[in-house]
């Protein structure tokens, strides 16, 4: 099984991706906190089960070291838990639609009324200017003759 992202799971805990990033947090918060599946007479695995790294994420969604963690439990605990494998790859399946939408660029505005231009977009490059006067047009003339004499 391939390892959470780090860079996933820091983006999912600082509430990246929208209404698609807090159902998948939760999924994976569910998920984690589900007592491990053994059978009768077995004892629990002494490997964290998550959630301690988890809560700490998300205390500190910046934190990459604490992504790291959470990602290292994660795998730790799907190597000595069977169900809990199982869970977290179709976790990973779901999740993967985030990870599909690095190029997607979703923009809004909410919250009342705003005064000013607004721009939208992804990636920005250059620099832009709001609310001064265009900048005048390059001479045409250098040296006080025209740049393109007629014959």
């Amino acid at each position: 099984m391939d390892p959470v992202s780090i860079g996933l799971l820091a983006a999912l805990a600082g509430g990246v991706g929208g209404e698609l990033g807090r159902q998948s947090w939760a999924g994976l918060s569910a998920l984690v906190r589900r007592p491990f599946s053994r059978g009768a007479g077995e004892q629990a695995p002494a490997v964290s089960t998550g959630e301690v790294e988890l809560v700490r994420l998300s205390e500190e969604p910046d934190d990459q070291g604490r992504a790291q963690e959470l990602s290292t439990a994660l795998a730790l605990r799907a190597a000595v838990d069977a169900d809990f494998r199982a869970g977290l790859a179709a976790w990973q399946q779901q999740a993967a639609a985030l990870r599909d939408q690095d190029g997607v660029v979703l923009n809004s505005i909410t919250g009342g009324t705003l005064n000013g231009p607004v721009l939208q977009g992804k990636d920005f490059s250059g620099s832009f200017t709001f609310g001064a006067p265009p900048a005048p047009p390059a001479s045409p003339t250098s040296g006080g003759g025209p740049a393109n004499p007629t014959p």
